[in-house]
């Protein structure tokens, strides 16, 4: 079932009401684009929870090794600058972006892009969507960003200041320098 989305422009949701109709309606995931328009994602099957979590579980076992940063789920909830509460599948702030936010801040939605995302396309998400999405994360300081398309065997990789590169699968990816020594072989997915 694909997300609906809801244009909200003349409603004026502030962060504040965002943040509690998220918690009052916790059955359900949202998000909001960084032009307003709200996005109610349904749960995903059991093949796209078993790659989500191994992708989480991957990044969080380099983080620990390296202890350079913070790795974050898809409940998680991001307030990024250019004005989006993004949900990213996996993210990653390194530890010293993390640290700047204040005691108040961390607990609610973070206000700040994390360094890393991953997106994984389930079988009903629109490839299109997916790609404004990540491009909103580039918009708003991410660094590198996997969208990994298991339905089209391949991944699309987004970096700062360049093109889109497109992998096809299997393929072995590298954090490069957001996530040095982060490698994840895509044979699987």
């Amino acid at each position: 079932m694909s997300p609906l989305t809801l244009k909200l422009d003349t409603v004026n949701l502030s962060d504040e009401q965002f943040y509690h109709l998220c918690q009052n309606n916790r059955e359900l995931k949202f998000e909001r684009t960084a032009k307003g328009k709200l996005i109610i994602m349904f749960p995903v099957g059991g093949e796209s929870g078993n790659r989500e979590a191994d992708l989480i579980i991957d990044l969080g076992i380099w983080n620990r090794q390296t202890g350079l940063g913070y790795t974050f789920s898809s409940s998680t909830i991001f307030k990024l600058p250019n004005g989006g509460d993004r949900s990213p599948d996996a993210a990653w702030i390194q530890r010293e972006g993390w640290q700047v936010l204040t005691p108040e801040q961390r607990p609610k939605f973070p206000p700040i892009a994390p360094d890393f995302v991953i997106e994984l396309r389930s079988a009903t998400d629109d490839l299109e969507m997916l790609r404004s999405q990540m491009q909103e994360y580039m918009n708003a300081g991410v660094q590198l960003g996997w969208l990994i398309n298991p339905q089209q065997e391949q991944v699309q990789i987004y970096r700062q200041k360049q093109d889109v590169e497109v992998r096809n699968l299997p393929t072995q990816l590298s954090g490069e320098n957001v996530l040095p020594g982060f490698g994840l072989s895509l044979s699987c997915y």
